[in-house]
């Protein structure tokens, strides 16, 4: 047997994927593969079972053949196929998604693709992989879950069984993963919800619509009056806005085109036709809007704990980690130019304020989300205005010790951001308050304020949600 040297996670896990296909293949050789991308701590294959029916009770047949193909030291062996001649292969096989994503790849004006050969299987991968099965610690995975997933997550495809696998470079690794998921389970805020008599679903009201009970408003309650107390420290005063708005309002800041066919429209037999707001910001530069400002006014704050609506995909949502109505404390400052770091700096303090008493804050890291410098078409704004606003988060970020991580592509439409994310009790990472500079929106709705000089010049705004 090969000897198991040390050896990449990644490439580890993505090893076992292949490993699962191939053990599958021999248990059920009529299945059709679609994606097995290694993730955090395990790996998953999407496989279309035809009306083959899977249930957990098969996870440990399959893990009895990996096991099987480990102990036979099997070697990865890596080739290269023509596009026409792969497309042509998969066709033949009826291997139908591995067809497509090949079509896909002659698209994007690939001329070869990459094969990798494991016994009797030989998969469409870009890898790479382990030199033989033997590699891999045959005592240090387990399958743990099957779930459905639509092929390229599009709810109008077939839905395929997604089987998911944890793996680590030891048996230790894997017991202390498996016992802190026992742990975080007795911790699920939906087994919590239940037994706590916090709030529950309706199938007349609907999924993704939580209903709160008493118990659970006493706690909504609380954590209102905690976050509201803390952002009138720092100067925030609260505003109340409607629940929905013309479209015209969500095409001026640009929401419209942004959140598409996620828009929840509100029409009436009268004539009325109105969208559910997806953010709380364009209706703010309304308020601002309705009088004359001066920059001794400024900063102005204003604060709103309110529902904000997003048609999400039906599968993806789910208990209260994803529903179609959420409550964010959302806030805006309208500032001049001069106060922007400034307000930046505050926003950081109430969320290290506000997480530090739910005894978070110090389980998280920073990220500095940026521009995608290849395709400034997908964000509003000038460049310059990017690079000041950049340039100020990161100096922030450096001046309070935040040690933010530069992750391009991850900026919202209109500015730069800095994303505070945490992990939950299942050890999943979630972005939960970000700080977002823009320069952008305030143009967009003509906001002014009149300068020392006389002049009309444009508010900076910067938002913060939590």
């Amino acid at each position: 047997m090969t000897k198991k040297n040390a050896i990449n996670p990644e490439i580890m896990r993505h090893s076992f994927s292949h490993v699962m296909a191939v053990a599958i293949l021999e248990l059920w050789p009529t299945v059709k593969f679609a994606i097995g991308p290694a993730i955090d701590n395990g790996f998953y294959y999407d496989i279309d079972f035809g009306n083959i029916k899977i249930g957990e009770d098969d996870l440990r047949k399959i893990e009895a053949e990996m096991k099987k193909i480990i102990d036979a030291d099997l070697k990865f062996e890596h080739s290269e196929l023509k596009i026409d001649e792969a497309i042509a292969r998969e066709k033949k096989i009826n291997q139908v998604y591995k067809e497509e994503l090949a079509a896909d790849l002659r698209s994007e004006g690939e001329n070869e693709v990459s094969y990798y050969k494991l016994g009797n299987f030989e998969d469409l991968c870009r890898g790479p992989h382990v030199e033989s099965s033997g590699e891999l610690p045959i005592d240090a995975f387990k399958l743990n879950k099957i779930a459905g997933a639509y092929w390229r997550g599009d709810e109008n495809n077939k839905m395929l069984t997604r089987i998911y696998g944890v793996a680590f470079t030891t048996k230790s690794e894997l017991d202390k993963y498996l016992d802190m998921l026992e742990e975080a389970e007795k911790r699920d805020h939906r087994k919590l919800g239940k037994e706590l008599d916090l709030f529950c679903f309706s199938e007349l009201v609907g999924p993704g619509l939580p209903l709160y009970t008493p118990k659970g408003m006493a706690i909504i309650d609380e954590l209102k009056k905690h976050i509201e107390q803390v952002c009138r420290n720092y100067g925030f005063e609260k505003v109340m806005t409607p629940h929905f708005a013309k479209i015209s309002l969500y095409e001026i800041s640009g929401h419209a085109k942004k959140f598409g066919d996620e828009l929840f429209h509100v029409r009436s037999d009268r004539g009325h036709e109105f969208v559910m707001k997806p953010v709380q910001c364009p209706h703010q530069t309304q308020i601002y809007a309705s009088r004359n400002r001066s920059y001794r006014d400024l900063p102005i704050r204003y604060m709103e704990s309110e529902r904000q609506y997003r048609a999400e995909k039906s599968g993806e949502v789910g208990g209260l980690s994803r529903v179609y109505a959420i409550t964010v404390e959302d806030g805006h400052t309208f500032c001049r130019p001069d106060q922007v770091k400034e307000e930046i700096v505050g926003m950081v303090n109430i969320i290290k304020d506000f997480y530090s008493a739910l005894g978070l804050w110090g389980n998280h890291w920073v990220s500095l989300s940026v521009r995608d410098y290849d395709h400034p078409e997908k964000y509003i704004g000038e460049s310059e205005d990017w690079d000041l606003c950049e340039k100020m988060l990161q100096q922030v970020s450096d001046e309070m010790g935040l040690n933010a991580k530069r992750c391009e592509g991850e900026a919202a439409l209109y500015g730069p951001k800095l994303d505070f994310m945490f992990r939950d009790a299942m050890g999943k990472e979630i972005q939960i308050p970000t700080v977002q500079v823009d320069f952008a929106t305030p143009k967009k709705f003509n906001l002014f304020y009149t300068d020392k000089d006389g002049l009309e010049k444009h508010p900076v705004m910067v938002h913060r949600a939590i």
